[in-house]
Protein backbone atom coordinates (compact mmCIF):
# COMPACT_ATOMS: atom_id res chain seq x y z
CA UNK A 1 0.00 0.00 0.00
CA UNK A 2 1.16 3.54 -0.74
CA UNK A 3 2.98 5.16 2.15
CA UNK A 4 0.69 8.20 2.04
CA UNK A 5 -2.33 6.02 2.83
CA UNK A 6 -0.55 3.98 5.51
CA UNK A 7 0.60 7.17 7.25
CA UNK A 8 -2.98 8.48 7.29
CA UNK A 9 -4.33 5.21 8.66
CA UNK A 10 -1.63 4.89 11.35
CA UNK A 11 -2.64 8.12 13.11
CA UNK A 12 -3.74 7.46 16.68
CA UNK A 13 -7.46 8.25 16.92
CA UNK A 14 -9.09 9.99 19.93
CA UNK A 15 -10.66 6.63 20.87
CA UNK A 16 -7.24 4.96 20.81
CA UNK A 17 -5.72 7.81 22.84
CA UNK A 18 -8.24 7.10 25.60
CA UNK A 19 -7.37 3.40 25.51
CA UNK A 20 -3.64 4.15 25.73
CA UNK A 21 -4.40 6.61 28.54
CA UNK A 22 -5.67 3.84 30.77
CA UNK A 23 -9.26 3.16 29.68
CA UNK A 24 -8.90 -0.28 28.03
CA UNK A 25 -12.54 -0.89 27.14
CA UNK A 26 -14.41 -0.18 23.93
CA UNK A 27 -17.02 2.55 24.47
CA UNK A 28 -20.22 0.93 23.23
CA UNK A 29 -22.04 4.24 22.97
CA UNK A 30 -19.79 5.15 20.03
CA UNK A 31 -21.20 2.20 18.11
CA UNK A 32 -24.73 1.43 19.29
CA UNK A 33 -27.71 2.57 21.34
CA UNK A 34 -29.12 -0.95 21.68
CA UNK A 35 -28.96 -3.35 24.59
CA UNK A 36 -27.43 -6.01 22.34
CA UNK A 37 -24.10 -4.96 20.88
CA UNK A 38 -25.17 -4.42 17.27
CA UNK A 39 -22.88 -1.88 15.61
CA UNK A 40 -25.25 0.63 14.04
CA UNK A 41 -24.60 2.17 10.62
CA UNK A 42 -26.40 5.32 11.79
CA UNK A 43 -23.55 5.88 14.24
CA UNK A 44 -20.84 5.46 11.61
CA UNK A 45 -22.28 6.82 8.35
CA UNK A 46 -23.14 10.42 7.54
CA UNK A 47 -26.67 10.94 6.23
CA UNK A 48 -26.95 10.07 2.54
CA UNK A 49 -23.74 8.03 2.42
CA UNK A 50 -23.82 4.39 1.42
CA UNK A 51 -20.23 3.56 2.26
CA UNK A 52 -17.61 4.76 4.70
CA UNK A 53 -14.32 3.56 6.14
CA UNK A 54 -12.78 3.75 9.56
CA UNK A 55 -9.46 2.32 10.76
CA UNK A 56 -9.88 -0.64 13.07
CA UNK A 57 -9.53 0.39 16.73
CA UNK A 58 -6.21 -0.97 18.04
CA UNK A 59 -4.86 -1.71 21.54
CA UNK A 60 -8.17 -3.08 22.89
CA UNK A 61 -10.27 -6.21 22.73
CA UNK A 62 -13.37 -5.53 20.61
CA UNK A 63 -16.08 -7.67 22.22
CA UNK A 64 -18.62 -9.92 20.53
CA UNK A 65 -20.95 -7.90 18.32
CA UNK A 66 -22.98 -7.97 15.11
CA UNK A 67 -23.56 -5.32 12.42
CA UNK A 68 -26.71 -3.98 10.74
CA UNK A 69 -24.74 -3.55 7.52
CA UNK A 70 -22.27 -5.55 5.42
CA UNK A 71 -18.72 -5.16 6.69
CA UNK A 72 -15.56 -5.59 4.66
CA UNK A 73 -12.25 -5.69 6.54
CA UNK A 74 -9.07 -5.06 4.53
CA UNK A 75 -5.72 -5.81 6.16
CA UNK A 76 -3.27 -3.09 5.07
CA UNK A 77 -0.31 -4.06 7.27
CA UNK A 78 0.43 -6.48 10.10
CA UNK A 79 -2.20 -8.92 11.34
CA UNK A 80 -5.48 -9.01 13.25
CA UNK A 81 -7.18 -11.99 14.88
CA UNK A 82 -10.93 -12.39 14.41
CA UNK A 83 -13.26 -14.86 16.13
CA UNK A 84 -16.34 -15.71 14.08
CA UNK A 85 -19.53 -16.96 15.73
CA UNK A 86 -17.58 -17.46 18.97
CA UNK A 87 -15.77 -20.52 17.62
CA UNK A 88 -13.73 -19.98 14.45
CA UNK A 89 -10.45 -18.07 14.72
CA UNK A 90 -9.16 -16.30 11.60
CA UNK A 91 -5.86 -14.43 11.43
CA UNK A 92 -5.91 -11.81 8.70
CA UNK A 93 -2.55 -11.21 7.06
CA UNK A 94 -1.51 -8.24 4.94
CA UNK A 95 -3.63 -8.11 1.78
CA UNK A 96 -6.45 -10.28 3.15
CA UNK A 97 -10.12 -9.35 2.78
CA UNK A 98 -12.91 -10.46 5.09
CA UNK A 99 -16.58 -9.98 4.09
CA UNK A 100 -19.02 -10.36 7.01
CA UNK A 101 -22.77 -10.64 6.60
CA UNK A 102 -25.36 -9.27 9.01
CA UNK A 103 -25.89 -12.59 10.82
CA UNK A 104 -22.32 -13.15 11.95
CA UNK A 105 -21.12 -12.71 15.53
CA UNK A 106 -17.74 -11.00 15.38
CA UNK A 107 -14.97 -10.46 17.94
CA UNK A 108 -11.46 -9.01 17.45
CA UNK A 109 -8.46 -9.52 19.70
CA UNK A 110 -6.23 -6.53 20.57
CA UNK A 111 -4.09 -5.24 17.71
CA UNK A 112 -0.69 -3.55 17.98
CA UNK A 113 0.19 -0.12 16.57
CA UNK A 114 1.60 -1.59 13.36
CA UNK A 115 -1.49 -3.70 12.70
CA UNK A 116 -3.44 -1.53 10.26
CA UNK A 117 -6.88 -2.73 9.16
CA UNK A 118 -9.62 -0.75 7.45
CA UNK A 119 -13.29 -1.46 8.13
CA UNK A 120 -15.69 -0.66 5.28
CA UNK A 121 -19.21 0.11 6.51
CA UNK A 122 -21.48 -0.66 3.55
CA UNK A 123 -25.27 -0.32 3.31
CA UNK A 124 -27.15 -2.92 1.23
CA UNK A 125 -28.25 -0.37 -1.40
CA UNK A 126 -24.61 0.28 -2.24
CA UNK A 127 -24.23 -3.24 -3.66
CA UNK A 128 -27.01 -3.10 -6.27
CA UNK A 129 -24.73 -1.84 -9.04
CA UNK A 130 -21.60 -3.81 -8.06
CA UNK A 131 -23.44 -7.15 -7.84
CA UNK A 132 -25.06 -6.53 -11.24
CA UNK A 133 -21.55 -6.25 -12.72
CA UNK A 134 -20.76 -9.89 -11.89
CA UNK A 135 -21.77 -11.62 -15.09
CA UNK A 136 -22.17 -15.13 -13.78
CA UNK A 137 -23.56 -16.70 -10.66
CA UNK A 138 -20.86 -17.91 -8.28
CA UNK A 139 -20.29 -18.27 -4.55
CA UNK A 140 -19.22 -14.64 -4.11
CA UNK A 141 -22.32 -13.31 -5.84
CA UNK A 142 -24.56 -15.72 -3.95
CA UNK A 143 -23.01 -14.69 -0.63
CA UNK A 144 -23.55 -10.99 -1.31
CA UNK A 145 -27.14 -11.45 -2.45
CA UNK A 146 -27.90 -13.56 0.63
CA UNK A 147 -26.11 -11.10 2.92
CA UNK A 148 -28.07 -8.18 1.51
CA UNK A 149 -31.39 -9.96 1.87
CA UNK A 150 -30.62 -10.95 5.45
CA UNK A 151 -30.83 -14.65 4.63
CA UNK A 152 -28.37 -17.23 5.90
CA UNK A 153 -26.00 -18.49 3.27
CA UNK A 154 -23.38 -21.22 2.87
CA UNK A 155 -21.05 -19.19 5.08
CA UNK A 156 -21.44 -16.13 7.29
CA UNK A 157 -18.16 -14.77 6.00
CA UNK A 158 -15.79 -14.85 3.04
CA UNK A 159 -12.06 -14.79 3.74
CA UNK A 160 -9.98 -14.08 0.64
CA UNK A 161 -6.19 -14.02 0.60
CA UNK A 162 -5.53 -11.36 -2.03
CA UNK A 163 -1.95 -10.26 -1.39
CA UNK A 164 -0.10 -9.98 -4.69
CA UNK A 165 -3.28 -9.81 -6.79
CA UNK A 166 -2.43 -6.42 -8.30
CA UNK A 167 -5.91 -5.41 -9.59
CA UNK A 168 -7.44 -6.16 -6.17
CA UNK A 169 -4.74 -4.21 -4.34
CA UNK A 170 -5.14 -1.24 -6.69
CA UNK A 171 -8.93 -1.17 -6.38
CA UNK A 172 -8.79 -1.36 -2.59
CA UNK A 173 -6.32 1.54 -2.51
CA UNK A 174 -8.51 3.53 -4.90
CA UNK A 175 -11.55 3.15 -2.63
CA UNK A 176 -9.60 3.97 0.53
CA UNK A 177 -7.99 7.04 -1.10
CA UNK A 178 -11.37 8.30 -2.36
CA UNK A 179 -13.01 7.91 1.04
CA UNK A 180 -10.11 9.44 2.98
CA UNK A 181 -10.14 12.53 0.77
CA UNK A 182 -13.97 12.85 0.75
CA UNK A 183 -14.17 13.44 -2.99
CA UNK A 184 -17.53 14.43 -4.52
CA UNK A 185 -19.45 11.58 -6.14
CA UNK A 186 -17.90 9.09 -3.71
CA UNK A 187 -20.84 6.67 -3.80
CA UNK A 188 -20.84 6.39 -7.60
CA UNK A 189 -17.05 6.15 -7.91
CA UNK A 190 -16.80 3.46 -5.27
CA UNK A 191 -19.77 1.47 -6.57
CA UNK A 192 -17.92 1.10 -9.86
CA UNK A 193 -14.66 0.26 -8.05
CA UNK A 194 -16.47 -2.31 -5.89
CA UNK A 195 -18.03 -3.88 -8.98
CA UNK A 196 -14.60 -4.24 -10.57
CA UNK A 197 -13.27 -5.65 -7.30
CA UNK A 198 -16.01 -8.29 -7.15
CA UNK A 199 -15.45 -9.20 -10.79
CA UNK A 200 -11.77 -9.81 -10.04
CA UNK A 201 -12.48 -11.72 -6.82
CA UNK A 202 -15.07 -13.92 -8.51
CA UNK A 203 -12.22 -15.48 -10.51
CA UNK A 204 -10.87 -16.85 -7.23
CA UNK A 205 -14.16 -18.13 -5.81
CA UNK A 206 -12.78 -21.65 -5.39
CA UNK A 207 -10.08 -20.40 -2.98
CA UNK A 208 -12.44 -18.65 -0.53
CA UNK A 209 -12.10 -19.77 3.12
CA UNK A 210 -9.61 -22.45 2.03
CA UNK A 211 -7.27 -22.11 5.02
CA UNK A 212 -9.85 -21.48 7.73
CA UNK A 213 -10.56 -24.04 10.47
CA UNK A 214 -14.01 -25.54 10.72
CA UNK A 215 -14.75 -24.97 7.04
CA UNK A 216 -14.31 -28.51 5.68
CA UNK A 217 -17.93 -28.93 4.65
CA UNK A 218 -18.17 -25.42 3.21
CA UNK A 219 -14.94 -25.94 1.28
CA UNK A 220 -16.34 -29.08 -0.32
CA UNK A 221 -19.51 -27.23 -1.28
CA UNK A 222 -17.46 -24.31 -2.67
CA UNK A 223 -15.53 -26.81 -4.81
CA UNK A 224 -18.75 -28.34 -6.16
CA UNK A 225 -20.21 -24.90 -6.93
CA UNK A 226 -17.03 -23.89 -8.75
CA UNK A 227 -17.17 -27.15 -10.72
CA UNK A 228 -20.80 -26.44 -11.69
CA UNK A 229 -19.93 -22.84 -12.60
CA UNK A 230 -17.22 -23.89 -15.05
CA UNK A 231 -18.34 -27.34 -16.26
CA UNK A 232 -22.12 -27.04 -16.23
CA UNK A 233 -22.41 -28.19 -19.85
CA UNK A 234 -21.53 -31.83 -19.18
CA UNK A 235 -20.67 -32.07 -15.47
CA UNK A 236 -21.83 -35.02 -13.38
CA UNK A 237 -22.13 -35.72 -9.68
CA UNK A 238 -20.02 -38.84 -10.09
CA UNK A 239 -17.18 -36.89 -11.70
CA UNK A 240 -16.92 -34.13 -9.09
CA UNK A 241 -17.33 -36.64 -6.25
CA UNK A 242 -14.41 -38.65 -7.63
CA UNK A 243 -12.30 -35.49 -7.97
CA UNK A 244 -13.00 -34.63 -4.32
CA UNK A 245 -12.45 -38.21 -3.13
CA UNK A 246 -15.93 -38.33 -1.61
CA UNK A 247 -18.88 -40.71 -2.08
CA UNK A 248 -21.69 -39.26 -4.17
CA UNK A 249 -24.13 -39.57 -1.25
CA UNK A 250 -21.85 -37.38 0.92
CA UNK A 251 -21.67 -34.66 -1.72
CA UNK A 252 -25.44 -34.82 -2.22
CA UNK A 253 -26.07 -34.53 1.53
CA UNK A 254 -23.78 -31.50 1.89
CA UNK A 255 -25.36 -29.71 -1.08
CA UNK A 256 -28.84 -30.26 0.33
CA UNK A 257 -27.71 -29.14 3.78
CA UNK A 258 -25.95 -25.94 2.71
CA UNK A 259 -27.71 -25.01 -0.54
CA UNK A 260 -31.17 -26.51 -0.14
CA UNK A 261 -30.86 -28.09 -3.61
CA UNK A 262 -29.36 -31.26 -5.03
CA UNK A 263 -26.63 -31.45 -7.67
CA UNK A 264 -29.02 -31.84 -10.59
CA UNK A 265 -31.09 -28.83 -9.53
CA UNK A 266 -27.99 -26.65 -9.15
CA UNK A 267 -26.64 -27.80 -12.52
CA UNK A 268 -29.98 -27.07 -14.15
CA UNK A 269 -30.09 -23.61 -12.59
CA UNK A 270 -26.59 -22.82 -13.85
CA UNK A 271 -27.40 -23.94 -17.40
CA UNK A 272 -30.54 -21.82 -17.54
CA UNK A 273 -28.73 -18.81 -16.09
CA UNK A 274 -26.05 -19.14 -18.76
CA UNK A 275 -28.70 -19.47 -21.45
CA UNK A 276 -30.31 -16.24 -20.23
CA UNK A 277 -26.92 -14.52 -20.23
CA UNK A 278 -26.29 -15.59 -23.85
CA UNK A 279 -29.76 -14.39 -24.88
CA UNK A 280 -28.94 -11.02 -23.34
CA UNK A 281 -25.44 -10.62 -24.68
CA UNK A 282 -25.10 -12.48 -27.98
CA UNK A 283 -26.91 -12.82 -31.30
CA UNK A 284 -26.75 -16.63 -31.19
CA UNK A 285 -29.94 -18.44 -32.15
CA UNK A 286 -31.99 -20.11 -29.43
CA UNK A 287 -31.06 -23.54 -30.84
CA UNK A 288 -27.36 -22.66 -30.77
CA UNK A 289 -27.65 -21.42 -27.17
CA UNK A 290 -29.53 -24.55 -26.15
CA UNK A 291 -26.72 -26.70 -27.55
CA UNK A 292 -23.97 -24.51 -26.08
CA UNK A 293 -25.29 -24.83 -22.52
CA UNK A 294 -25.67 -28.61 -22.79
CA UNK A 295 -29.28 -29.39 -23.72
CA UNK A 296 -30.12 -31.89 -26.47
CA UNK A 297 -33.88 -31.98 -25.93
CA UNK A 298 -35.53 -28.75 -27.09
CA UNK A 299 -38.93 -29.49 -25.48
CA UNK A 300 -37.27 -30.05 -22.12
CA UNK A 301 -35.14 -26.90 -22.46
CA UNK A 302 -38.12 -24.73 -23.38
CA UNK A 303 -40.19 -26.14 -20.50
CA UNK A 304 -37.46 -25.59 -17.91
CA UNK A 305 -36.67 -22.11 -19.21
CA UNK A 306 -40.32 -21.07 -18.94
CA UNK A 307 -40.56 -22.51 -15.42
CA UNK A 308 -37.62 -20.36 -14.32
CA UNK A 309 -38.20 -17.12 -16.23
CA UNK A 310 -41.95 -17.20 -16.93
CA UNK A 311 -41.56 -16.90 -20.69
CA UNK A 312 -39.99 -18.58 -23.69
CA UNK A 313 -36.34 -17.88 -24.64
CA UNK A 314 -37.46 -15.74 -27.61
CA UNK A 315 -39.86 -13.74 -25.44
CA UNK A 316 -37.07 -13.29 -22.87
CA UNK A 317 -34.77 -11.84 -25.53
CA UNK A 318 -37.48 -9.49 -26.82
CA UNK A 319 -38.09 -8.13 -23.31
CA UNK A 320 -34.47 -7.11 -22.78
Amino acid sequence: MRQELLDALRVITPEEQEILGGDPSIHRDLYTSRREFVVDSDKLLAKGKLIEIRPHTRFAHFPVHRHNYVELVYMCAGTTTHIINQRERIVLQEGDLLFLNQNVYHEILPAAEGDIAVNFIILPDFFKQPVSMIERENVLRDFLVSALSGERTISDYLHIQAKGIVPVENLMENMIWTLIHHLPGTNSINQTSMGLLLMNLSRFADTINRTDPGQEEQNLVFSVLNYIDTRYRSGTLAEISAELGQPTYTVSRLLKKHMGSNFRELLQSRKLQQAAYLLDNTALSVDAIMERVGYDNSSYFYRKFRERYGCSPREYRQQR
